[in-house]
């Protein structure tokens, strides 16, 4: 919004610092701007959930009986934090991105969609006592045919130019170094080609090497779909699994976002994206602002969430927050990188989905003491900001090692 109201400030003669327009003024101001409303909007929100009587459910003594001993005075703190963060992103996305982008749109209706997904199973956990929420089938399925919406539109070019030819957004396109140092042969440095928005969306990177394993087309499409609705899905349900102890999601996912964020800021600029070796992804610089919103506003968040949480993000923010972080891996052709980058994240998961299937086939017989992970080392005796604190370290171990992949390929 800013940024055209800027625009229109300079149409009318009026100087205005050009540093208001660049991509790096912008992601400073979008985190700053949630870092700074999430810290001071935090105490009255939280007073209001006090007051509504929104308290956090934990597990029952027959589920768990020593979570529900370690735990069983968060009972009446209160949850739906997620509220006070997606909302600070969204005013930072109103203020600093430009309006005028897709990537901007997708990643509002991320937010909108799985906030609200969330919010209401939260809701639901709150109205009716010993209710588990949503059933998985639902929440599933609202996750899937979001995912699927977001593929369809970037793998299926007659919608992606259906909106480009309203004159609505224009569609992302990419470029793709094509030299290569071979001998003696001279070639041109600056070489590249122009990739459509189906086609670079059908490229398939990992960290640590300069050029797609896979480069998918025809039929062969269809795995990529299916990789978006892997990537979105099982992202924004890993940090929902993550949530579970004071700080933690919180904290990791200030340094995943900032993460993703660097490479976004990286694949906007075209000779920084040259000299790295990386995809030059036309606009990405909005993926960039909106990450750092993220890492802002998760930051802020994070000063009412740490050891004793005074308020907890609950699925209303870790869906979206989850969701936000598959969405953008997914435009800059980083999925594999977050989960690097995201390894926490990960192994939560991992954990969840190999305790289900060691009990349901080997005869109810489990892998871990307690899943998901941080539940594990609990039951081991560990203190509650212990296992949090050395979450953190990991975390920032393989975020470190998600930006050493720039320049290791």
């Amino acid at each position: 919004m800013l940024l055209l109201l800027v625009e229109w400030l300079r149409s009318l003669g009026v100087k205005i610092p050009f540093a208001f327009t660049y991509f790096s003024s912008r992601m400073i101001l979008a985190s700053v701007t949630a870092l700074l409303l999430t810290i001071f909007l935090g105490p009255r929100f939280i007073k209001k959930l006090y007051e509504l009587k929104i308290g956090q459910p934990v597990r029952s003594v027959d589920d768990c009986p020593l979570l529900a001993e370690l735990h069983g005075k968060k009972k009446e703190t209160p949850t739906m934090g997620g509220v006070l963060i997606l909302s600070s992103m969204l005013v930072s996305l109103l203020l600093w991105m430009d309006l005028r982008h897709i990537f901007t749109w997708i990643l509002c209706s991320t937010t909108l969609c799985l906030g609200v997904l969330g919010g209401w199973d939260d809701y639901l956990k709150l109205r009716y006592k010993n209710s588990r929420g949503l059933t998985a089938r639902k929440k599933f399925g609202v996750q899937i045919a979001f995912s699927a919406l977001v593929a369809l539109y970037l793998l299926y070019p007659p919608l992606t130019h259906m909106l480009a030819g309203e004159k609505m957004f224009r569609a992302p396109i990419a470029k793709e170094q094509t030299h290569r140092s071979e001998g003696r042969v001279k070639q041109d440095r600056n070489a590249s080609q122009t990739l459509s928005t189906d086609e670079y969306i059908a490229r398939v990177y990992v960290p640590f090497d300069k050029d797609p394993i896979l480069v998918l087309d025809g039929a062969a499409k269809m795995f990529a779909f299916l990789l978006i609705i892997l990537v979105i899905t099982g992202s924004s349900n890993a940090v929902n699994l993550t949530d579970g102890l004071d700080g933690l999601a919180a904290g990791c996912l200030v340094m995943v976002s900032l993460v993703l964020g660097l490479f976004a800021f990286f694949s906007n600029h075209i000779d920084l994206a040259r000299y790295l070796n990386i995809l030059y992804i036309e606009g990405s610089g909005e993926i960039a602002v909106y990450l750092l919103a993220l890492s802002g506003a998760a930051l802020g968040f994070l000063w009412y969430n740490g050891y004793p949480a005074q308020v907890f993000m609950g699925d209303t923010g870790s869906l979206a927050l989850g969701g936000v972080l598959g969405v953008s891996s997914v435009l800059l052709r980083r999925e594999m990188l977050l989960a690097v980058a995201g390894a926490i994240f990960v192994a939560e998961a991992l954990s969840v989905i190999i305790q289900v299937l060691s009990y349901r086939y080997r005869n109810k017989k489990r892998v871990f003491l307690c899943a998901p992970l941080h539940h594990h080392f609990e039951y081991k005796g560990w203190p509650e900001t212990k296992v949090v604190i050395r979450f953190w370290i990991i975390s920032l171990l393989f975020a470190i090692i998600a930006v050493l992949s720039l320049k290791f390929q």
